[in-house]
């Protein structure tokens, strides 16, 4: 769930619950400095990782991909590559007979979006690579998939990421169903060791402990990094678990109607304890008494010293505001987010663009040019923090201070990459360009957090400004004008201009006598009332005399 890989000596690292009715949020604090957040809502569907049995509603050539009937509003999205996997032995052949799959090939699936080594769906076996078709894969045709699956026809999927603005959800045919210890592909062959676990008696220990686990024909393992370490009995008991939650999905594969959902991806609560509840969390503090004790259960299973970090949180006040992880979360929705050293970012956030501008700001030092290493070695540090806090993707240009040495690009760039490798979503970065720019992608599983707390304001309509009472003034004289030329030839018109207060101020004290000259230009005369209510870019001219609005435009 969250993507922390491994902990440095002295670190402090809590888990910090807060459950209510209609929220649950969970942060990971590292000496006392929020380095991931999640929030979900339990009364809002949380589909991705969730498999469904689906109908195929059509298929688009140009776009080579298929549209999926899932049950959902939107149908669901899948690419030709991610609809008939390949067989997974290629893959154990080229790694020498054992798959040594990296850590993100052993994440849950609500977070890793596509993955290699996937099985599952029809045909079972491989999946795609990390960007369209992997290397050395034979390129599916149109005419290849319409054989195997023409319209109305079924196919079982997992959702690999959420419907985002007005784009569906997107789907693939590679199963995988994440457990404690082990991740099961269900119609591969893939069997391996997650790369995180690196000392080599223990990747021996776990081989030996995978080649002794009754697997279902035509399935494959992964073992997770929190394997490492943990006995023979509790990796068993991880398997059975996963078999009977297989054989279950299996039952209603075969037996429910299309489409509906066929396995369900645990909620929060279960994933924070399923993935997070390791030797190397210090404290899991909570503060709802059911919850607790929910997770103290589920804890029975780890160990004693585990359970005995879990703690039930009683103060009076928020348990967010207690450990000052408010405040921190209010800082992911700044514009500006100030750095140690004295600089700061910018932070712009679009729907398919994030754009983060470096400053020095107050920064001061002896070297200009260390001055801007030390400055643009905290950006980055910060940029990859801010990525995963606010869950954002899509295309990053990072504009970075200008250096005029390589060895300090290099070593901006090694930092920036160095921050990154505790994301769990995917990324790319690119080196440095000539114009001072860190370009680089970041996988997009679900809306922003901004997007999912926050709504439009009412007032700005999104774009973070309103018109000046400059400009509402120039507009209203505008209009006011195309009135009066309409209504030529007509005898002492009385016009009744409604503004909102900030507007009538403007209009009051700085165009008085621009009004006046405007209002002896015809035989007429101008009022204005002052409306609270008005929106501030909206005004109403109403011919008094016909009681009647001769122009609008209220928001």
């Amino acid at each position: 769930m969250f993507g922390i890989k491994g902990q440095k000596k002295g670190m402090t690292r809590e888990i910090i619950i807060n459950a209510e009715a209609l929220e649950t949020r969970v942060a990971i604090v590292e000496n006392g400095k929020v380095e991931e957040f999640q929030c979900e809502h339990p009364t809002e569907e949380r589909i991705v990782g969730s498999v469904y049995k689906g109908r195929i509603q059509n298929l688009e050539q140009g776009l080579r991909a298929a549209f999926v009937d899932i049950g959902m509003k939107k149908n669901a999205f899948i690419h030709y590559w991610d609809m008939i996997p390949e067989d997974a032995a290629r893959l154990e052949a080229e790694n020498g007979g054992s798959a040594t799959e990296e850590e993100e090939d052993e994440k849950p699936p609500n977070r890793s979006g596509n993955r290699r080594g996937r099985g599952g769906g029809r045909g079972g076996g491989r999946g795609r690579g990390r960007r369209g078709d992997a290397k050395g894969r034979k390129r599916k045709t149109h005419e290849d998939i319409s054989k195997v699956f023409s319209v109305g026809s079924e196919i079982v999927v997992q959702v690999s990421k959420g419907a985002i603005g007005t784009k569906g959800p997107r789907v693939t045919a590679n199963i995988s169903i994440p457990g404690r210890y082990l991740v099961m592909l269900p119609g591969s062959k893939l069997k391996g060791i997650s790369r995180k676990i690196e000392d080599p008696k223990e990747r021996q220990r776990l081989k030996k402990v995978l080649a002794r686990l009754p697997v279902p024909e035509n399935t494959g393992l992964i073992v997770r990094t929190v394997a490492e370490g943990a006995n023979q009995r509790s990796i068993v008991r991880d398997m059975r678990a996963l078999t009977a939650i297989w054989a279950d999905m299996q039952q209603k594969i075969q037996g429910d109607p299309v489409p509906c959902c066929v396995y369900q991806e645990p909620d929060l609560m279960d994933r924070t304890a399923r993935d997070w509840l390791t030797e190397d969390v210090d404290r899991i503090v909570v503060d709802s008494r059911e919850r607790f004790e929910r997770v103290r259960d589920v804890a029975k299973m780890f160990g004693r010293r585990i359970r005995s970090r879990i703690q039930l949180y009683e103060g009076e006040a928020p348990i967010f505001s207690h450990f000052d992880v408010d405040r921190q979360l209010a800082e992911a929705f700044h514009r500006k987010v100030d750095l140690k050293s004295g600089g700061h970012i910018i932070f712009e956030e679009t729907e398919a663009l994030i754009a983060i501008d470096v400053n020095t700001g107050r920064h001061k030092s002896k070297s200009h040019e260390e001055s801007i290493l030390e400055v643009n070695l905290e950006a980055v540090e910060e940029a990859a923090r801010q990525l995963r806090l606010r869950n954002v993707g899509g295309l990053v240009m990072l504009d970075l201070i200008d250096m005029r040495l390589r060895k300090h690009q290099n070593a901006v760039y090694r930092a920036f990459k160095a921050s990154l490798t505790r994301d769990k979503a995917r990324t790319n970065v690119l080196p440095i360009s000539k114009l001072g720019i860190l370009e680089m992608s970041r996988q997009r599983v679900e809306e922003s957090l901004l997007a999912s707390m926050y709504v439009d304001c009412p007032n700005c309509r999104g774009r973070g400004r309103i018109r000046s009472p400059l400009a509402m003034s120039v507009e209203i004289q505008r209009q006011i004008a195309a009135v009066i030329r309409r209504h030529d030839g007509k005898k002492d018109l009385r016009l009744q201009i409604v503004v909102n207060p900030m507007v009538l101020s403007r209009l009051k004290e700085k165009d008085e006598k621009i009004l006046i000259d405007l209002e002896s230009r015809f035989t007429g005369q101008l009022l204005f009332k002052s409306d609270a209510s008005m929106h501030h870019e909206g005004f109403q001219i109403v011919d008094v005399d016909a009681g009647q609005t001769v122009y609008s435009d209220g928001k």
